[in-house]
C-alpha cells in the first residue's frame, strides 16, 4: 500500500530512492531510532520508519468529516471581517487574540454529557485494527502527514518556493496548537478519558484530576490549517487532504481524546488559520 492514500510519487523521487538505498540515507531513520547524537528525523523518515496500517473506512469516517468541511464556511466569513478590516500584513499577535475570539463558547454541561456517552457507545466498538488505525493517526496526524503531502508538493517546485510554502505549513500549525493551549487552559474541559478513566486505561488518570483539557482539538485544529494551506496550493488534492483529516479526527473519538464539539470547535479555528497564513505570505 501507499505510505499515504494519493500521493504521487515523481520518477525522479523514485530513481533517487533506489540509488540510496545501500546508502546512509536509507539507514538514517535507523541510526536516529537508535539515538545517534545529532540525527534529527524528519517527518517523511518517521513515516518511513512507522507507515500506517489499514486505516477506517469511508463510511466510519465520513459523519465527522461533514461536520469539518461545514466549519469551512462559517471560517471564510468570519476571515473576510478579519480582512476587511486589516488587509493582508502579517500581525500574529493580534490575529490570534481575535481568532481566539471567534470560537464558540463550550457546550454546557449536559450537552458535554451528552456528547460523553456517544463516545463511550463508540468505545465499545473497538477492534485491535481500529485501536492500532487510532494510534497511528494520533502520532502522526498532528504534524507528520501534512508535511509529508506538501514534501511530495514540493518535488517538482523551485527550491526557494518550496522553502517558502514549508515555511507557511509550519507557522499554521505553530498557531493552531499556540491558540488551542490557550483556549484549553482558559476553558478547562475535561477530556473524555478524564471524565470516565474506563474509555483509556493506559492514560493512568488520578481519581479527582481535572486535566488533560480537551477543547478545542489540537489535533483538529493542525489538521484543518493544514487543509485550507495545502488545498490552496494543490485545488486537485483537496480531496485527498479532507480524507486524512477525518481519518484524524475520528481517530480521536475512537480512543476518547475528545467529543464532537473539541472537534468542531478546533477545525473553525484551524481554518481560520489556514485563511490567514495564506493571505499573509501571498499564496
Amino acid at each position: 500500500m501507499n505510505v499515504l492514500r494519493g500521493i504521487k510519487w515523481p520518477y525522479t523521487v523514485i530513481a533517487l530512492i533506489a540509488v540510496a538505498a545501500a546508502s546512509f540515507g536509507l539507514l538514517r531513520p535507523q541510526l536516529a531510532a537508535a539515538g545517534v547524537p545529532g540525527l534529527k528525523l524528519s517527518a517523511t523518515d518517521r513515516i518511513k520508519q512507522s507507515p500506517p496500517p489499514a486505516l477506517f473506512s469511508d463510511a466510519e469516517i465520513a459523519p465527522i468529516g461533514k461536520l469539518a468541511t461545514t466549519q469551512r464556511t462559517k471560517a471564510d466569513a468570519l476571515f473576510a471581517q478579519w480582512k476587511k478590516a486589516h488587509g493582508t500584513a502579517r500581525d500574529d499577535k493580534v490575529f490570534a487574540a481575535w481568532a481566539a475570539r471567534q470560537i464558540p463558547a463550550p457546550p454546557t454541561a449536559q450537552q458535554r454529557t451528552a456528547e460523553l456517552h456517544q463516545v463511550q457507545a463508540l468505545a465499545k466498538s473497538r477492534t485491535a485494527a481500529g485501536k492500532k488505525a487510532a494510534t497511528w493517526l494520533e502520532l502522526n496526524g498532528k504534524s507528520n502527514v501534512w508535511k509529508l503531502y506538501l514534501h511530495d508538493r514540493s518535488e517538482l517546485a523551485p527550491a526557494a518556493k518550496g522553502d517558502a510554502e514549508k515555511a507557511g505549513l509550519k507557522a499554521a500549525l505553530k498557531m493552531a496548537k499556540t491558540i488551542c493551549d490557550q483556549l484549553a487552559a482558559k476553558d478547562k474541559q475535561p477530556a473524555p478519558y478524564v471524565l470516565d478513566p474506563t474509555l483509556r486505561p493506559d492514560k493512568h488518570i488520578k481519581p479527582g484530576a481535572k486535566g488533560p483539557y480537551s477543547y478545542p482539538s489540537r489535533h483538529a485544529a493542525r489538521s484543518a490549517a493544514a487543509v485550507t494551506f495545502l488545498s490552496a496550493l494543490s485545488p486537485h488534492r483537496a480531496q485527498d487532504y479532507e480524507w486524512m483529516r477525518a481519518e484524524v479526527l475520528y481517530s480521536r473519538l475512537y480512543m476518547a481524546g475528545h467529543v464532537t464539539s473539541d472537534l468542531t470547535a478546533g477545525t473553525l479555528l484551524g481554518d481560520l488559520i489556514g485563511d490567514y497564513e495564506l493571505a499573509v505570505s501571498g499564496h
